[in-house]
């Protein structure tokens, strides 16, 4: 299998943490390719129609795009009935699992505006709205916080460990640990688990 990624992203560091915790990261081929909103890379292209990372290209050619979809078939394919849960805690690691997808995406948004755009043309009220959704984001992951799945991290507890280290990684100065001790609390947990530090942000 190949996987279309970015050193960068922490949509693409959601799956790699996933495939170290499954122990197939081995069977990956990873292709780095360069992608923002206003670039073009011929590789993410070439097996994502909206030119974006992560994509997973299976030994047949077909290509598995979004972290979601990606981190679904592995674990259908490689995991085990026992690390989903069942019910009603399901749709709650489900929920926990989108809070934090739009957590990432609320900050890749504040990132481009400030770090891509032009500083005379930024739109302020864009990035002090999407700010707000950071932080609402946060207060709701810390309220739901809960104790890291075993044997391997939920794919709710692997993104939230993969959008919080984005945060400290560009967004420092929101302090997002004040006034969260659980949810910090449960970072640090994951934060040192074999396949986190394996893909470290730099």
């Amino acid at each position: 299998m190949k996987l279309i990624y970015s050193l960068l992203s922490p949509y693409a560091r959601k799956v790699l943490v996933l495939a170290h915790e499954l122990g197939i990261v081995d069977q990956l081929e990873l292709v780095a390719a360069v992608v923002t909103p206003t670039t073009h890379d011929p590789v993410a292209n070439l097996h994502n129609p909206l030119g974006k990372v992560p994509a997973l290209v299976l030994a047949d050619g077909q290509a598995i795009v979004d972290s979601r979809v990606i981190c679904d078939y592995l674990l259908d394919v490689h995991g085990s009935a026992s690390l989903s849960p069942s019910g009603a805690q399901l749709w709650r690691m489900r929920t926990r699992a989108a809070v934090a997808e739009g957590l990432m995406d609320a900050a890749m948004v504040v990132r481009y505006e400030v770090g891509l755009r032009p500083q005379a043309v930024q739109w302020k009220e864009w990035v002090a709205a999407y700010e707000k959704k950071i932080v609402q984001a946060l207060d709701f992951l810390e309220q739901s916080a809960a104790g890291v799945a075993t044997p391997i991290p939920s794919l709710a507890d692997i993104g939230t460990a993969c959008a919080l280290g984005y945060l400290d990684f560009r967004f420092a100065h929101l302090e997002w640990r004040q006034g969260r001790p659980r949810l910090a609390a449960a970072y640090e947990a994951l934060a040192q688990r074999p396949s986190m530090i394996a893909t470290q942000l730099s």
